[in-house]
C-alpha cells in the first residue's frame, strides 16, 4: 500500500502503458458488441503533472513530455494511427495545447467507451479510491462505469464470467509484495477457468533479468493458451536494482497486436529518444 503513482504520472512506462492499451480498447471495438473492461489496480485515474507528487520526481520529462512536444499541442505533428486514439485523450483533458493533466488506465478506458461497453475498476488504497471517484465517475454514465474500494484479485470471482462475455482484463499491480507473482498466476488461473476466452494485459517492471525468465517460464507452465511477452528497454539492462524497462505478458492477445507494437515500439524509441534502437524491443511468444 505504498506505493502512489501521483509520483511516476507520465513516465515512459505508462507511456507505453498506455499507449498499448488505447490499441487493445480498439481492437474490442471492432465489433458493434459491447465488452467489458476490468482494471484490478485502477489509481487516481487522473493525474495533475505540476502537483507537488508529480513534480518532486519529474519523471513525466522523459515520457509524456517529448510525445506532447512532437504529436500534441497546438503545432504538434499529425499522430501516427498507433498513437491517435492514446493522444486524442489527452488532447481532450488539455484543450488549451498546455500539458498539465494525464490521464490513467481507467480515465483513457472510460474515454474510449461506447455506451455498449463496460468498465469495472478496483482500487484498494483508500484515498486512491476516493480520487478515482471524483475524477472518473462524476461525468460518466453510472451504467457502463463501476468502480470498487475493494482488492483486485479478489474481485475477479465477483466479476468473472462477464456477462457480455467479451473481455479485457488490465492487471497492473504495485509488485511491492514478495508473493505478487504467486497472487498474480492464481488469478491468472481462475480466469482462465472462468472466461477462458478473455484478453489478459499483465503489466510488469523489467529489473532483474533472472526473475523475469522464472516468470515467464511459469506462464509457460501454466497453459493458459497464447501469450506474448512484449518488453520496452529504455536503458540498457546494466543494473537489477533499477527499472530498466516496462513489460507486458498478454494471455489470449488480438491477432494484430505482435505487429501493432513491433511498429509501435521503434516509432516511442525514436520520440523518446532512449537510444535503444532495435535493442530495446523484446517481442515474442511463449
Amino acid at each position: 500500500m505504498n506505493y502512489r503513482h501521483a509520483y511516476h504520472a507520465g513516465h515512459i512506462c505508462d507511456v507505453v502503458k498506455h499507449a498499448t492499451l488505447a490499441l487493445l480498447i480498439a481492437y474490442m471495438q471492432r465489433k458493434e458488441k459491447g465488452f467489458a473492461l476490468l482494471d484490478t489496480h485502477a489509481g487516481y485515474g487522473l493525474y495533475d503533472l505540476h502537483d507537488e507528487k508529480a513534480q518532486k520526481t519529474k519523471e513525466s520529462e522523459a515520457g509524456i513530455v517529448p510525445l506532447w512536444k512532437t504529436f500534441g499541442g497546438e503545432d504538434g505533428l499529425e499522430p501516427p494511427e498507433l498513437l491517435a486514439a492514446y493522444l486524442r485523450c489527452l488532447k481532450n483533458l488539455n484543450p488549451d495545447g498546455e500539458l498539465r493533466f494525464y490521464a490513467g488506465s481507467p480515465f483513457l478506458a472510460r474515454q474510449m467507451l461506447r455506451p455498449q461497453d463496460r468498465l469495472i475498476a478496483c482500487e484498494a488504497h483508500p484515498d486512491d479510491f476516493a480520487a478515482l471517484r471524483r475524477t472518473v465517475l462524476p461525468e460518466a454514465d453510472r451504467k457502463n462505469v463501476q468502480l470498487h474500494h475493494r482488492d483486485g484479485y479478489a474481485a475477479l470471482k465477483a466479476f468473472l464470467p462477464f456477462a457480455e462475455k467479451r473481455g479485457l482484463i488490465l492487471i497492473d499491480p504495485p509488485y511491492e509484495k514478495p508473493d505478487e507473482v504467486d497472487a498474480l498466476l492464481k488469478a491468472l488461473m481462475l480466469i482462465n477457468e472462468r472466461a477462458p476466452q478473455v484478453t489478459v494485459a499483465i503489466w510488469y517492471p523489467v529489473k532483474d533479468r533472472p526473475t523475469l525468465w522464472s516468470f515467464h517460464e511459469r506462464l509457460r507452465e501454466a497453459k493458459l493458451g497464447e501469450v506474448l511477452i512484449a518488453e520496452f528497454l529504455f536503458q540498457p539492462e546494466l543494473r537489477a536494482d533499477r527499472l530498466n524497462g516496462t513489460g507486458f505478458a498478454f494471455v489470449n492477445p488480438p491477432f494484430i497486436l505482435q505487429e501493432q507494437l513491433t511498429a509501435l515500439f521503434p516509432l516511442l524509441h525514436q520520440t523518446l529518444e532512449t537510444g535503444m534502437g532495435a535493442e530495446g524491443s523484446i517481442l515474442t511468444m511463449l
